[in-house]
């Protein structure tokens, strides 16, 4: 795949404190890529980086296969942005706002604004003030806002912040069909991690300005293929037995055994506990999900 978004040992501090270290971040056409991490860990300031709205203090970053810093009007014309606290004129209607952003960008019809506050199911509420908007209805407004220009890439720092799940939904899907059907790709930064699961194809985790991990969502989650946790009796006997099959130890956190072998391994072993006079209460394969890796980093 090509590369639509590259950093390459993008670094920024202030003061005595490193906020981004040497980052080598890699966006390909086509992707939802959710980029995770606690507050504080450099999230906000790398996007900002992304977009020129501050500088690195070393590193570059390249869009499109060219330098932002020296193709930045061209390049930004093709790219939407959301960051941090969705901007809007409190006293216009979601239409007039739209409308405003639109004459500013320039040579965008006038239907497209329609379009967009359909697309983030804005189009019931275009003309009330948007200073009567709830926190939800602003952040929808802010991001038909990144869509009007039809860009080919568009970040979104947070854009779940302030939504129901009804409103969740409705920009997970619009993310879903724009990527699917419009070949637009994402850069998302968020902590709902189950949300960055549901929607992501490619995941990075920042951890204190530094990047951990950057990989496919199913090959970080494929880690735990084999993963099974099980209650048997006697515990010791059947630890005892498990680890000629795999690796095997107690379980500090839910009591039990944590077993890891082979898939096609599982009934064949379930049946040696059986004939052994293992007396087996679960045998639950587990899945790793995006959080509890995140968390294990």
């Amino acid at each position: 795949m090509t590369a639509l978004l590259e950093t390459h040992g993008l670094t920024r501090t202030f003061g005595d404190v490193t906020a981004v270290k040497d980052l080598h971040l890699c966006v390909e056409e086509g992707d939802v890529y959710g980029f995770l991490g606690l507050n504080g860990a450099g999230k906000t300031t790398t996007m900002r980086m992304l977009l020129n709205l501050i500088r690195p203090s070393s590193g570059s970053v390249s869009i499109f296969g060219k330098d932002s810093r020296s193709h930045f009007t061209s390049i930004m014309k093709q790219v939407g942005a959301l960051i941090e606290l969705p901007a809007y004129y409190p006293y216009l209607s979601g239409y007039k706002n739209m409308d405003v952003y639109r004459w500013w960008t320039g040579g965008i019809p006038v239907e497209k604004i329609k379009e967009c506050l359909e697309m983030v199911g804005l189009e019931a509420h275009m003309h009330r003030k948007a200073e009567t908007y709830s926190q939800g209805m602003k952040q929808r407004l802010a991001i038909a806002m990144t869509l009007l220009s039809s860009p080919k890439l568009i970040l979104l720092d947070e854009p779940l912040n302030g939504l129901d799940p009804h409103g969740i939904e409705s920009i997970r899907l619009m993310i879903e069909r724009l990527n699917q059907n419009e070949g637009v790709t994402f850069l998302i930064s968020s902590h709902l991690l189950h949300e960055v699961e549901m929607s992501c194809n490619r995941v990075g985790i920042i951890k204190q300005g530094e990047l951990v991990i950057q990989d496919t969502v199913k090959n970080l989650l494929a880690e735990t293929a084999g993963s099974v946790h099980i209650e048997a009796q006697p515990e010791e006997t059947a630890l005892t037995l498990l680890q000629k099959w795999g690796k095997a130890k107690r379980s500090s956190e839910r009591g039990g055994i944590e077993f890891h072998g082979k898939p096609e391994d599982f009934a064949e072993i379930n049946s040696d506990l059986v004939k052994n006079n293992i007396q087996v209460s679960e045998f639950a394969p587990q899945r790793l999900t995006l959080e509890k890796y995140f968390l294990s980093r």
